[in-house]
């Protein structure tokens, strides 16, 4: 099963031809997609999207490059929607997320960055549900956290720190999210991390409209179709059929987003 563990479809880039994203990358070969929160201005539009689309699933959180537009209360809605997704026969809502730590653009807001990131471990905590990580420049203040603040799991998305750091994610309990990056020839680290860790550590994803690969060139609008191809970059780098990568990291998808499971139906894009 090939999955799409994160993709912002919410995103503005979308707007003129998101269902045609969605029902393309269905069409693709893509069953599922996890599309990430990032703000208290989004998290309706998230929930709108995962249940328009029998094949979207959602993660609610606060991103650590909005927390300074976000406050307590925000916290507070957030878990009133967790729980009311939750309450549903076969809900759509796999993680708290997307959130973390990101010191790439800024650390002067650095408390403000931890203080929601602690908050929304958390609720992570409260709910037994993983988390979706932002790890940009803060992999082991993110660790560090995580062990103060242990969850059930989740992903590291974007992953790009060092196979020790990699080690240190795995036996806290979460897989590595790896995209559009490995494709390009140049990314060397990036690449040597994909053909080495444990398959069964690795989840794919997007990242759309981010994170574009080589293909697309770094201007170019990404989205969950392309997934395919990345998976096929994944296969040739680990010398194996692109059906093994398939199917192993869409188990490995499931296993640390067990609610992805949900629904196991033929799948099609309600409108």
């Amino acid at each position: 099963m090939l999955i799409d563990t994160h993709c912002h479809l919410d995103a503005a880039e979308f707007n003129a031809d998101r269902d045609h994203v969605a029902t393309d990358a269905n069409r693709a070969g893509v069953n599922k997609i996890v599309v990430p929160a990032v703000a208290r201005d989004n998290f309706q539009t998230v929930i709108d999207l995962a249940h328009q689309h029998a094949h979207c699933f959602m993660g609610l959180g606060i991103h650590p490059m909005y927390v300074d537009s976000a406050n307590p209360s925000d916290l507070t809605l957030l878990k009133q929607l967790i729980s009311e997704q939750l309450a549903h026969i076969n809900p759509k809502l796999v993680a708290v997320g997307e959130i973390g730590l990101d010191f790439f653009v800024t650390q002067q807001n650095r408390e403000t960055q931890e203080y929601f990131f602690i908050e929304q471990l958390k609720i992570a905590q409260g709910f037994q549900l993983p988390v979706i990580l932002h790890v940009r420049r803060a992999i082991d203040d993110v660790l560090k956290q995580l062990r103060r603040h242990p969850v059930v799991g989740g992903i590291a998305h974007a992953f790009n720190g060092s196979p020790q750091q990699a080690e240190a994610f795995i036996q806290l309990g979460f897989k590595l999210g790896f995209g559009g990056t490995m494709t390009y020839t140049r990314a060397l680290k990036i690449r040597e991390l994909a053909k080495n860790l444990p398959l069964e550590a690795i989840v794919l994803e997007t990242d759309a409209p981010d994170i574009p690969p080589e293909w697309l060139g770094t201007a170019g609008r990404n989205s969950p179709a392309e997934l395919i191809k990345i998976a096929q970059v994944f296969a040739d780098i680990r010398g194996i059929a692109v059906s093994q990568i398939i199917e192993i990291t869409g188990k490995n998808s499931v296993q640390i987003l067990p609610k992805l499971a949900s629904l196991c139906t033929p799948l099609k894009v309600l409108h």
